[in-house]
C-alpha cells in the first residue's frame, strides 16, 4: 500500500504525439497549434520587439539630427506667467520669440521658454530642419528607453493576439468535441436504457 502510494506516474511527454488509442486526431491537431502559438509567440515577439525598437530608435535618432538649437529674443515677457497649465511643460511657458535663420531672414513665432524672464531677453529655442519652432527632442538615454518600451510593447501585442487567436482555435475543436460526444452519446444513451434478462 505505502509503494502504490510513494510511486509517481511516469510523465508522458508529447503524450498529444504518441501512437495510443485514445488518441484523436484532434489532439494531435490541438497539439501542434499550441506549438506554433508559442514558436510564434517566442520568435515573433523577439523579432517584431526588435524591429519595432531598431525603428522607434532611427526615428529618434534622425530626430536628434534634424532638430538644433538657435539663439532667440523675447518679444513678450513671461515674468508673470504661471508655469502649470496649458501650453507648458518642466517650467516652460509658450511665448514669442524671433530669430534669424539660417537663410538670414528674420522669423518670428511662439517657442517654449522659461517661465519669468523679461522681453528682450536672450533665449534659445528648438527648430527643425525647415526652420519652423519645434520640441526639444529627446536625449540618446531616453530615446533608448522609448524604443525599449516600444518593442517591449510590441512584442506583447503580438504575443497577445497570437495567443488569442490559439486559444479561439482550441475553443473550435473544443466544440467540435463536444458535438461529437453528442452524436455519439445519441447512439449509444438509448441502448443504456434497456434492461437485460
Amino acid at each position: 500500500m505505502r509503494e502504490a502510494r510513494g510511486k509517481k506516474r511516469p510523465r508522458q511527454l508529447l503524450w498529444r504525439w504518441r501512437n495510443n488509442p485514445l488518441r484523436r486526431h484532434d489532439d494531435v491537431v490541438e497539439a501542434w497549434i499550441m506549438l506554433v502559438v508559442w514558436a510564434a509567440i517566442a520568435l515573433g515577439g523577439a523579432l517584431i520587439g526588435t524591429v519595432t525598437a531598431h525603428a522607434t530608435d532611427e526615428s529618434l535618432a534622425q530626430l536628434r539630427h534634424d532638430r538644433h538649437t538657435v539663439g532667440a529674443v523675447l518679444v513678450e515677457s513671461t515674468a508673470r506667467a504661471v508655469s502649470t497649465g496649458d501650453g507648458t511643460r518642466n517650467g516652460h511657458v509658450r511665448a514669442k520669440v524671433r530669430w534669424t535663420a539660417s537663410d538670414g531672414s528674420l522669423r518670428s513665432g511662439r517657442a517654449p521658454v522659461d517661465s519669468g524672464q523679461k522681453a528682450g531677453s536672450n533665449v534659445l529655442i528648438w527648430v527643425n530642419s525647415k526652420g519652423q519652432v519645434t520640441t526639444e527632442p529627446p536625449t540618446a538615454s531616453a530615446a533608448a528607453t522609448e524604443a525599449a518600451m516600444s518593442g517591449a510593447g510590441a512584442a506583447l501585442a503580438l504575443g497577445g493576439l497570437v495567443f488569442a487567436a490559439g486559444r479561439v482555435a482550441q475553443w473550435r475543436l473544443d466544440q467540435r468535441r463536444y458535438e461529437q460526444w453528442d452524436r455519439e452519446w445519441d447512439q449509444v444513451g438509448p441502448q443504456w436504457g434497456r434492461r437485460t434478462t
